[in-house]
Order: structure tokens, then C-alpha cells, then sequence
């Protein structure tokens, strides 16, 4: 496997950075990941997802969202909607570069991201989040309560997430509140893979359930589950080894019996129309 440089300019005027996985030979087709809320292309998380599925054959390309990592632009004046507006402009980035995305991953806030685009994306043929909030206010948790009385009373505050301080603007937070995630999954008419913990069942259901395409949905179960305590990520904590073995297990959303996966291949109808 190799990987290149990507970038492409935003809708609002910045520079994107991305860089692109590649597979050996010829890719069987293109994905763009999303990364988690504050979190940046290059964590743990974002780098194994996308080799671990350009060992399977598919390109990936993952971009840091504006004012994060190498891209340009200010996070204070990011928004919801502004994520949503750069997964649009990375998919014609591609399709203008010969790699036209058939598929969508999203990571936490990058999964309810990728859910709000796929309906602005034709070429889009299927949906997969891991850890995706169904309500995008849910981001607000990692805020403390002085912090969100600030923003509100004085309209932004530098707040601590993950141990990084960032400017938080009250933009950032009526943004939040503006979108219909529900709606918009119910629109959907291609597959959607929702991937959660067993801590999120329930936001695996929401989201599975506001989905009308035809398909059979599972909820993940290992041995340990991908978020265990103390609530990290297995994807993100580094005395984890890479990710190479697919989930073997799952559960169904309607049926708690244990199953196992007949492949992990994904289908060609999916990668190419």
C-alpha cells in the first residue's frame, strides 16, 4: 500500500489537506472517511480505518476539516453544515481527479456528517458509521456546563476537548440544533452500515430505524467491544494493535442472537454502478 497528498479547496474560499490511501494494484473503488469531532486525518482512529480498507482493495481518501491539522480555515468558525459542505466538495475533488467515491464512512460527529451528505452525493451507492451520534447536539457532552454558559452569554469561549484547547463560537452550537438527521436518513434509499458499541444500542436503533432502504443492519459485538472502559475507543488507544481481522460476530438489531458474517467482501454493486 502507498498514500499521497490530496487537496482541494472548500466551498468558503480555504484549503483542504488530505491524503489518499491506495491500494496495491488497481483500487476496486473509492471511499472518503470522515474523522471524529476535533480529532484530524491522521489519528489512530482514521489511519487504521482507511488501511485497513486499503488492504481489502479501496482507496481512501481522509481530510483533516477545516481549522484541524494541515488544512487551512479556523475551527472557530467551523460548523456542522461546513463539514457537511466539505464532504461534497471532497467528492468532486474526486470524481474531477478520476477517483468518483462510491462509498461514505464516517467516525462519531464524521458519521452523522457523512449521513447528511450522502443525499447531496449521487455517485454515493452506501453508508457506513461507527460511533455516529443520531442527534448531532450530542456533541455538546464533551463541553462542561460553565463552558456552554459562556458561549451563550458572551458568544464564544476557549474550551477544553480531548486535552487540546479550541475557540467555540455560538454559531458552532445553533448550528447543531438546525439539522434533521432523521429526515435525512430516511431519505436514504442505498445501504447504511451502523456500527456501534453495546453502550450505543440505542443510538444504533434510532439510526438504523429512520433508514427506508432495503437491508439487514447489525449491531457489532465482540469480546471486548470497541468501546470499553474506560469508554475509549479500541480504534484510538495505542497499545492497541492495528486493525486486520473484520468483526467475526454480531447481533441483529431485532434478533440478540449471535451470528456469524458468511463475508467480509464488499459487494461490487456497491463499488461500481
Amino acid at each position: 500500500m502507498t498514500a499521497q497528498a490530496f487537496e482541494f479547496d472548500a466551498p468558503r474560499g480555504y484549503r483542504l489537506a488530505g491524503r489518499l490511501e491506495l491500494p496495491d494494484g488497481q483500487p476496486q473503488g473509492w471511499t472518503i472517511l470522515a474523522h471524529c469531532f476535533t480529532c484530524g486525518k491522521d489519528s489512530l482512529a482514521s489511519t487504521r480505518l482507511a488501511r485497513a480498507l486499503a488492504a481489502r482493495g479501496i482507496g481512501v481518501l481522509r481530510f483533516d476539516f477545516a481549522g484541524l491539522g494541515n488544512s487551512g480555515g479556523s475551527f472557530a468558525d467551523a460548523t456542522f453544515a461546513a463539514d457537511v459542505d466539505d464532504l461534497v466538495a471532497a467528492g468532486n475533488a474526486m470524481t474531477r481527479d478520476g477517483k468518483s467515491p462510491s462509498i461514505l464512512v464516517g467516525h462519531s460527529l464524521g458519521g452523522a456528517a457523512v449521513l447528511m451528505a450522502a443525499g447531496e452525493m449521487p455517485g454515493i451507492r452506501a453508508v457506513a458509521t461507527l460511533g455516529a451520534p443520531f442527534d448531532t447536539s450530542h456533541v455538546l457532552h464533551q463541553f462542561d456546563p460553565q463552558s456552554l454558559q459562556t458561549v451563550e452569554t458572551q458568544g464564544q469561549a476557549e474550551v477544553s476537548l480531548a486535552g487540546r484547547p479550541f475557540v467555540v463560537r455560538k454559531s458552532f452550537i445553533e448550528d447543531l440544533a438546525r439539522h434533521d438527521l432523521a429526515s435525512r436518513i430516511a431519505q436514504l434509499q442505498i445501504p447504511l452500515l451502523v456500527l456501534h458499541s453495546d453502550g450505543g444500542y440505542r443510538e444504533c436503533r434510532a439510526n438504523f430505524y429512520g433508514c427506508e432502504a432495503p437491508q439487514e443492519l447489525h449491531f457489532a459485538r465482540q469480546r471486548r467491544p470497541l468501546a470499553d472502559a474506560p469508554r475509549r475507543c479500541r480504534l484510538c488507544r495505542r497499545n492497541d494493535i492495528d486493525l486486520g481481522q473484520p468483526v467475526s460476530g454480531f447481533r441483529t438489531l431485532s434478533d440478540s442472537s449471535s451470528a456469524k458474517s458468511e463475508s467480509t467482501r464488499v459487494p461490487q454493486s456497491i463499488l461500481h454502478p
